[in-house]
C-alpha cells in the first residue's frame, strides 16, 4: 500500500491545504465534489491537486505532512513551483 501527501489549491493559488491519505484518487475526488460541506477546502473551493509525493509507510508520510504545515508559504510555493510550473490541475494524471 502506498501512502500519499498532497497539497491542493484554489483556482486562483492563493489558499492551499495539505493532507495525507492512503488513497489519493478517491481523497482528491472528495476535496473536488465537496463530500464534507462544511470543510476548510469546500469553503475555500480548494479542489485542485497541484503537488504529491508516495510513500511506502504511513509513518514518513504523516512527518513529511506535518513538516511542510509547518514551512512557510514561500516554501511551499516553491515546493509545487519546482515539479509543477504551471499550477495545473494533477487529478487527471492519477486516475
Amino acid at each position: 500500500m502506498s501512502y500519499y501527501v498532497y497539497i491542493l489549491s484554489n483556482h486562483y493559488n492563493t489558499t492551499l491545504y495539505i493532507g495525507v491519505t492512503n488513497n489519493l484518487v478517491r481523497r482528491v475526488y472528495e476535496h473536488k465534489n465537496h463530500l464534507d460541506p462544511t470543510s476548510f477546502t469546500a469553503k475555500y473551493h480548494v479542489e485542485k491537486l497541484v503537488y504529491y509525493e508516495e510513500y511506502k509507510e504511513p509513518k514518513p508520510a504523516i512527518a513529511r505532512e506535518k513538516q511542510l504545515k509547518g514551512k512557510s508559504r514561500k516554501f511551499k510555493n516553491s515546493l509545487v513551483e519546482e515539479n509543477n510550473p504551471q499550477w495545473l490541475d494533477l487529478y487527471s494524471s492519477i486516475i
